[in-house]
């Protein structure tokens, strides 16, 4: 999403800046879109070198208006916007890294109440959590959806990942994508698939995203005792639309998510999709006939698990699913509600002019 805004919402009056942390993907794919990323080391508790290098940038390129994301750099986006006078909308994407006992609450909801002029929330469940620990402004926040480019997501299906693993072609392949963290709760997938193993179906699993050293050797553990072998992990992937074809269904076993990228991206490939009822994915979901939704439990999924491969034969498509990705959830309608968003910060900062593009 970092990414996608910062590409299109570029025009002939407005530029895009990226500052991002390090190497790696996000700056790589920024490059591919035409936008160098600054790279500005941030680590510490409270870099005051990384503050003074970001308002030299923002003095330097005369940047109108500054976009953070997630709540680290949204305190230091509220500090860099008081100081120089530069409206700052702030998204929040999840709850990931909001400690319940976050340090120094006070001070930065200080800030943020001060420096930031609109708070963005990729879901309303997300907006009410993050409004509990009073680290947003009610007032001044809003809800937008993250969206997708529908245009990349087709059901037309590959048989390539199958074989690469080498599974039967009938084999009913359900996928996970995300990094192997706490909150995406693979654990509870093992335990599921576990479950799943003793009806006797003809089924594996497999889960892309990087893996965390410690995280993945316990479930490796936890697969071995529970005598699970049709559970694969593939590692990162860059292409989610070409990974998401090879798939027969899709399967959410989060705790908690702001909104679910994944959720919507294989709802507009056209895949049965099964999700936890973890917060983002209740407010995609409207019905059963888009996806199903379940409880955060094991014997909750493996029973999903059952009625998806016992009723959806390998290359079903639902229609139902991608039309309501079509309809709420595209690339465009996200720019658009930014694009809005950030024409309002004036009202903010009396200084802005309203009627200026500016440079993000």
């Amino acid at each position: 999403m970092f990414i996608t805004l910062a590409d299109k919402i570029r025009s002939p009056h407005t530029d895009s800046i990226a500052v991002i942390r390090g190497e790696g993907y996000v700056a790589n794919t920024l490059r591919k879109r035409g936008i160098e990323p600054i790279i500005i080391d941030s680590k510490g508790s409270f870099n005051v070198g990384f503050i003074r290098q970001l308002c030299q940038l923002i003095k330097k390129h005369n940047i109108g208006l500054i976009q953070s994301h997630l709540l680290g750099s949204n305190v230091y986006a509220s500090i860099v916007g008081l100081i120089t006078r530069t409206p700052v909308i702030a998204t929040y994407h999840g709850m990931v890294d909001v400690s319940p006992n976050e340090r120094f609450k006070k001070l930065k909801l200080w800030f943020m109440r001060n420096g930031i002029a609109r708070f963005v929330a990729v879901s309303r469940s997300l907006q009410e959590k993050i409004q509990e620990h009073q680290l947003l402004v009610p007032e001044r926040t809003q809800v937008i959806y993250n969206g997708i480019d529908v245009a990349l997501y087709t059901p037309n299906r590959s048989t390539r990942l199958k074989q690469k693993l080498a599974l039967p072609a009938d084999t009913y392949l359900l996928g996970a994508l995300g990094n192997i963290r706490k909150s995406k709760r693979y654990d509870l997938l093992v335990d599921a698939v576990a479950k799943a193993n003793k009806k006797g179906l003809n089924f594996a699993v497999v889960i892309a995203g990087d893996p965390k050293a410690s995280l993945k050797a316990k479930l490796d553990e936890q697969m071995q005792t529970a005598g699970v072998n049709n559970i694969h992990f593939i590692g990162f992937i860059d292409d989610t639309a070409e990974y998401l074809q090879n798939l027969d269904g899709f399967i959410l076993s989060s705790d908690a998510e702001g909104f679910s990228i994944s959720t919507i991206e294989a709802m507009a490939s056209g895949l049965p999709v099964i999700a936890t009822r973890c917060g983002g994915p209740e407010e995609i979901i409207e019905n059963r006939n888009q996806a199903t939704l379940v409880d955060i439990d094991a014997t909750a999924l493996a029973e999903a698990i059952e009625n998806n491969v016992m009723n959806n034969k390998p290359g079903f498509v639902n229609t139902d699913a991608i039309d309501r990705v079509s309809r709420a959830f595209s690339q465009h309608a996200m720019v658009a509600a930014y694009a809005k968003l950030y024409k309002s910060a004036d009202r903010q900062y009396p200084g802005y002019e309203a009627d200026m593009e500016p440079s993000v």
